[in-house]
């Protein structure tokens, strides 16, 4: 009998979720159904709940649901209870739980695929909501030098540097302390400010030329934040794409048992920055 999945948002026409996990389960072997659902933005739980009667074995969640996903469950991951969020859910035995790749994703699309690993490097994450904080434990247990969170609203940084226990120099400014603190060799941009065209207020300064500059939002080309970091003579920048295909590679293989290779659907999906 065929296993049925689904990625839940809204909207959701956007999505790339059924293409990439239609081409791990032909890879792979699997015999899986995976379809796209748009819920209702006051019937997300609804939407679950008749989905999982119908014999479905687990979802993706996109925006602007993962919040609502995470408080439905009855066991969390740690990544999940730090972020506060799951972007994916498995049913077991009439239980739902929860897990945030994310992060991992991120991580692994930074140190596999861009050969970039993160141990003793200078890490600046901009941001502190949700894609930050899905971000930050995997981040740390890469054991970069040096990781600073940098927000516009200093106290929401610092919450989030208050929740973790690291055992790596870890802090949280604003952007106008960045200037002064040198170049960092990794910069993630993870705000929102690319959706709507916007550039975080962050110093060209802040970019290494020999590092990398990290867009979350991807096939967007040159963001105004890439094209930031690209005229500070940055010659490695990236989008999300990859975090994108990888963290649905770590959901397929906790659902199936069986990790796809990513490197076939990331070139699939890649739009040429420039």
């Amino acid at each position: 009998m065929t296993d049925r999945y689904a990625v839940i948002g809204n909207p959701i026409g956007h999505t790339k979720s059924p293409l990439i996990h239609g081409l791990f389960a032909e890879a792979t072997h699997q015999d899986i159904a995976y379809e796209a659902i748009e819920a209702p933005r006051e019937g997300f739980a609804q939407t679950v709940r008749a989905f999982i009667a119908s014999g479905a074995k687990g979802i993706n969640i996109t925006a602007p649901f993962k919040l609502e996903a995470f408080a439905m469950a009855d066991e969390r991951s740690e990544r999940a209870t730090l972020a506060g969020a799951a972007n994916a859910l498995r049913f077991e035995s009439g239980r739902i739980v929860a897990e945030n790749f994310d992060g991992v994703g991120l991580l692994r699309d930074i140190e596999v695929n861009l050969n970039m690993p993160l141990a003793g490097k200078r890490v600046l994450m901009l941001g502190a909501g949700g894609a930050a904080r899905g971000a930050l434990l995997p981040f740390l247990a890469a054991r970069p030098a040096e990781m600073v969170i940098a927000n516009r609203d200093v106290a929401k940084a610092r919450t989030l540097v208050s929740q973790v226990k690291a055992s790596v120099p870890l802090s949280a400014r604003g952007y106008a302390d960045l200037e002064a603190m040198g170049s960092f060799d990794l910069v993630v941009n993870a705000t929102s400010a690319s959706l709507t065209g916007e550039l975080p207020p962050v110093a060209p300064g802040v970019f290494s030329p020999q590092g990398t500059a990290y867009e979350l939002a991807y096939g967007k080309r040159l963001t105004p934040f890439l094209r930031l970091a690209r005229n500070a003579g940055v010659l490695g920048v990236a989008d999300g794409v990859g975090m994108l295909v990888e963290q649905a590679a770590e959901a397929f293989a906790w659902w199936r048992g069986v990790r796809p290779d990513t490197r076939p659907v990331i070139d699939r999906l890649t739009v040429p920055l420039e």
